[in-house]
């Protein structure tokens, strides 16, 4: 990916988000992976609001829980979404990843990895990001090992076509070695309600994605 075609790490969600499928011409399954990755995102940038809220309720229409792992998952989202209410939901939030001076969670891969901010793991994520042609918005403040930061460059790449092994080396590189210990805490964080139901289908969305890459090597 020339340099001509980087994008920002914002701290805002990518249009994927926001507007559904991506421009480029990719089959169902990568459209669905780049989804996926961004709602996540989404859902771990910011509160979500009573839009949000309408459409992850919305997934229940579309998914049978028959047993599988994420697609339960999706069902309890969906659910959860349903019987809560966006003020209630940003209150969670706010004592999740914010509180007085910390929140309950610590949202970074260099925290997990080395127990401090702003580590070696940062480190060597910008010189990735900055090999993949990817360059830091100058007005955020929060670091590009922010999980959600993770989860949108993950879905600009499959929008954008990157290679599987890219992909693949990202992910292996800068989120499977924490992402699964992040979800399990946030699920048992003491103001975890609506955020359990993410955890679990951040966690399970992970396991699958790991599996995923594993068949395409």
């Amino acid at each position: 990916m020339g340099q001509q075609n980087s994008v920002e790490v914002r701290l805002d969600p990518p249009a994927s988000a926001e507007q559904g499928p991506i421009d480029n011409p990719i089959d169902e399954e990568q459209q669905y992976r780049a989804s996926a990755y961004a709602l996540i995102a989404a859902l771990l940038r910011s509160a979500p609001d009573q839009e949000m809220l309408d459409r992850l309720d919305g997934l229940s229409q579309e998914t049978t829980a028959d047993g599988d792992d994420l697609l339960l998952a999706m069902s309890t989202l969906a659910l959860s979404a349903k019987i809560h209410t966006p003020m209630a939901i940003d209150e969670e939030f706010h004592n999740l990843f914010i509180g007085l001076g910390k929140g309950e969670v610590v949202p970074y891969g260099s925290w997990y990895l080395t127990g401090f901010l702003m580590e070696k793991p940062l480190s060597d994520l910008r010189d990735d990001l900055a090999r993949l042609g990817y360059e830091r918005n100058t007005s955020v403040v929060e670091p590009e090992d922010h999980i959600a930061a993770l989860c949108e460059v993950v879905s600009l790449m499959i929008a954008e076509g990157t290679e599987i092994s890219v992909q693949n080396s990202f992910f292996q590189s800068h989120m499977v070695n924490w992402a699964d210990q992040f979800f399990a805490d946030l699920s048992k964080a003491k103001s975890a309600v609506f955020y359990k139901a993410v955890a679990r289908f951040g966690a399970a969305f992970i396991a699958l994605e790991n599996e995923y890459f594993s068949m395409q090597t």
